[in-house]
């Protein structure tokens, strides 16, 4: 697990995730033609108030995503 830094509506946060979910995380943006921040703010903005924090919206995110690709 590493912390990774994300800039999100201006301000600077942190995420701490696995590897393989933060590769994942880094092939959606880039699949979408977005940057890290952009998808973050995204999916930031998607769970509303939602509980639990960013890396577990991020860690869902991926899944879902994964989830969405297999046949």
């Amino acid at each position: 697990m590493r912390k990774h830094s994300l800039l999100i509506a201006g301000h600077q946060t942190s995420v701490t995730v696995e590897d393989a979910f933060w590769d994942a995380f880094k092939d959606i943006a880039r699949a979408r033609s977005m940057t890290l921040n952009s998808l973050a703010t995204e999916i930031d903005t998607a769970r509303g108030d939602a509980t639990g924090n960013l890396s577990s919206a991020i860690r869902v995110h991926v899944l879902k995503n994964a989830l969405s690709s297999t046949p």
